[in-house]
């Protein structure tokens, strides 16, 4: 079954939410829990029914739909940090794919996980901390190596290096989601008009979703 535009969309969108939260936690000390959360739900996801619930609810990864429409727009203002790690995650992926020993070791922890899960919340430094480590395990030994920059004094926190880890992690699944549903280096050259279109229909969508759940409160 061809996947559509919006669902390589949604996996972008996935990578950008996921890259913004490092940069917020890199540079200020702290991320929204509400844009958390999706990316570390993604981690579990492993046969969701389509690519949205992979993110959790629907609407989910607003935040990162729009960082991907000011990196295409400028406007606000284009993070050419922020491009530069979604580059290198989606470069990681694909050395990621090449070793499948790695993926094996992805796929035991993330069955770790789920055991954990059943005592931690989702965004729990233990659980994590767990996450972190399987990034260490795995990611980390392959190029390019991801350095983020940021605040020395938030760079050297223990939890917020399980937080960076463990979203760099998630970023990485997205692109790997993003793949597996026809996206290409290519699309984000040549495409971004029909990029951008579904992008801000996608963040659209989620307004009406906001208001409905406004008349309903």
């Amino acid at each position: 079954m061809p996947h559509t535009n919006l669902e390589r969309v949604i996996a972008l969108a996935g990578i950008y939410q996921a890259v913004n939260c490092v940069t917020r936690i890199a540079r200020q000390g702290s991320a929204d829990s509400e844009s958390m959360q999706p990316c570390i739900h993604s981690l579990f996801q492993v046969d969701a029914e389509n690519v949205e619930l992979v993110f959790g609810e629907p609407g989910a990864l607003a935040n990162g739909a729009r960082q991907l429409v000011a990196q295409l727009t400028g406007q606000p203002e284009r993070d050419l940090e922020m491009t530069r790690y979604v580059v290198q995650v989606i470069k990681l992926e694909r050395e990621l794919a090449r070793r499948p020993d790695l993926l094996a070791i992805l796929g035991d922890g993330i069955r770790e996980a789920e055991a954990k899960r059943a005592h931690f919340d989702l965004l729990h430094l233990n659980l994590l901390a767990h996450f972190a480590e399987l990034y260490s395990q795995t990611l980390s030994h392959l190029q390019p190596r991801i350095l983020i920059h940021g605040d020395p004094l938030h760079l050297r926190n223990p939890d917020h290096q399980n937080r960076l880890r463990a979203l760099l992690l998630a970023a990485v699944r997205s692109a790997r989601l993003w793949r597996q549903v026809g996206g290409s280096r290519w699309q984000l050259l040549f495409w971004n008009r029909p990029i951008l279109d579904d992008a801000r229909r996608y963040i659209q969508g989620t307004s009406c979703l906001d208001s409905d759940r406004e008349r309903i409160e």
